[in-house]
């Protein structure tokens, strides 16, 4: 029987291998795991299957535990802070299955296998050939006592299989598929555990769960076929099973398995970029789940609209832009100087956020220059990178000429007279920098007006087409280095008119 949870009593789990950095569909599935237990004061337990030992190294599970934290979720039991029904280590819990292995073969519901790679692989090819679908045959079922020490004089390592039933049928129900019937004599009997000692996924991860008291399994549809097997083991060790929810799978935008092709493909990529955890955390969150709600929401607003009713079965469809878009909404929720802290914070050893302090320092000691600076960027900034290129416009010493400039910058300077550049810093020297004065005199003396005064305007102070107000970036550029930009603006297009 499922072991159904109540809202006192839910305890979810996420229980990946660490093999690698953290794929979004992983993350995404961590996520609904720890909403769906914080939606209702429930339990959230962090387990690591690392029994594939080679693929498992230390920097990957310092890596996982980083990543989760960064995403902003917390875990009432794991590896790292314990618990009651630890270890949180497969690795750890090796005596566990021992002992629960001994009772199957005691009851006769497994038996040693001796079948090599290489005959499993014909039967397959058989079976295939024949139009039926592989699954294997049971031909080590049967072995004598003797048969099994002679296979076993000859160094043959045995894995362990669950006998599974050649008759029947077996009906699972699934929170977000509903129920699914299987029959037995399709299964075949599975691995449970390895030639090496070490226990398959389908036993450890099934007896775990149980143990452990988890009573909802939010996972990837892509093991809807290992459910099965793993409700067949718990009843035969009179375990209780828990209730499962199957999320469909999380594909790019052009329908295919999400990659770095489609911009990021593990939580990592994301830090990497730039984006803010609670950003994530949002777009995730709606990846495949339906909030009524189109604001940036915070973690116990996410929390109390999750139901895994509102799971859906279409795949969810991971879209660069529609991350970018809670990026821009968890940016405008920051203040002036939250905004800086993160800038300045971001990815700490990464040189290009070191560089963007210093240039501040170096211009000013004025306490109050970084949040006038964020205060004029923070509309055209997504990424602490975009912030650095602003300060280099800003605040480095460069001509025109040096300037990193847009195609369509250029193209508007080259529209416009060459008297304009002289009349325009003279001009700025009158007004004294004021931004109004300047720019409605200048209106008034050359005659242009609207995008053909203020788009060459922009053009010649940042290199950009595009981009903050120019009344808030002329200030942070300065006079000395507005004048000179607007000069050499004037001669490197007359060169280029040549």
């Amino acid at each position: 029987m499922a072991q159904y949870y109540t809202t006192m009593n839910l305890k979810s789990r996420f229980a990946p291998s660490p093999t690698g950095y953290l794929h979004l569909g992983n993350a995404r599935t961590a996520l609904f795991a720890w909403l769906a237990a914080r939606a209702v004061a429930g339990r959230f337990v962090l387990r690591l299957e690392d029994t594939d030992q080679s693929r498992s190294p230390q920097m990957y599970e310092k890596a996982l535990l980083e990543d989760l934290r960064w995403l902003g979720l917390n875990w009432d039991e794991g590896p790292d802070i314990g618990g009651p029904v630890g270890p949180y280590r497969q690795m750890e819990r090796l005596d566990i299955y021992h002992q629960y292995y001994e009772t199957l073969l005691l009851a006769g519901q497994a038996y040693p296998c001796y079948c090599s790679a290489e005959d499993l692989a014909a039967e397959r090819a058989v079976q295939r050939a024949s139009g039926k679908a592989p699954r294997y045959g049971g031909r080590c079922r049967h072995l004598s006592v003797e048969q099994r020490r002679d296979l076993e004089a000859r160094g043959i390592q045995p894995v362990l299989r669950y006998r599974v039933p050649d008759s029947g049928m077996l009906t699972v129900p699934d929170r977000v598929w509903g129920e699914r019937s299987y029959a037995l004599a399709d299964l075949g009997d599975f691995v449970i555990r390895r030639s090496d000692g070490s226990p398959a996924f389908f036993f450890a991860n099934a007896l775990d769960d149980a143990l452990m008291g988890v009573n909802l399994v939010l996972r990837g549809e892509d093991h809807l076929s290992n459910t099965p097997r793993q409700i067949l083991i718990l009843q035969a060790l009179d375990l209780p099973v828990p209730e499962y929810a199957h999320l469909p799978l999380l594909l790019g935008s052009d329908g295919q398995p999400l990659s770095k092709r489609h911009g990021a493909a593990s939580l990592r990529d994301l830090q990497i970029q730039g984006y803010r955890p609670e950003a994530a955390r949002n777009y995730l969150a709606r990846l495949g789940h339906h909030y009524a709600e189109s604001d940036l929401l915070d973690d116990q607003t996410l929390a109390a609209g999750f139901s895994v009713e509102k799971i859906s079965r279409a795949p969810g469809h991971f879209d660069d832009v529609q991350l970018q878009h809670w990026q821009r909404l968890a940016l405008q929720a920051l203040s002036d100087a939250q905004l800086w802290e993160w800038l300045r914070a971001a990815n700490s050893s990464n040189i290009e956020n070191r560089l963007l302090e210093k240039m501040l320092k170096a211009v000013s000691d004025d306490k109050n220059l970084p949040i006038q600076f964020v205060a004029a960027v923070r509309a055209n900034v997504l990424f602490p990178g975009e912030a650095l290129d602003w300060a280099r416009r800003c605040f480095a010493d460069e001509t025109f000429a040096e300037l990193e400039k847009e195609d369509a910058a250029l193209v508007a300077l080259a529209e416009t007279p060459a008297e304009f550049w002289p009349l325009a810093a003279m001009l700025l020297q009158q007004s004294a920098g004021d931004y109004r004065i300047w720019t409605k005199t200048l209106q008034q003396e050359s005659g242009l007006k609207g995008k053909s005064l203020f788009m060459p305007l922009r053009a010649a102070l940042t290199g950009r087409s595009h981009g903050p107000e120019l009344a808030a970036l002329l200030p942070l550029i300065g006079m000395e280095r507005a004048q000179q930009r607007l000069r050499t603006a004037a001669s490197v297009l007359s060169e280029v008119r040549k």
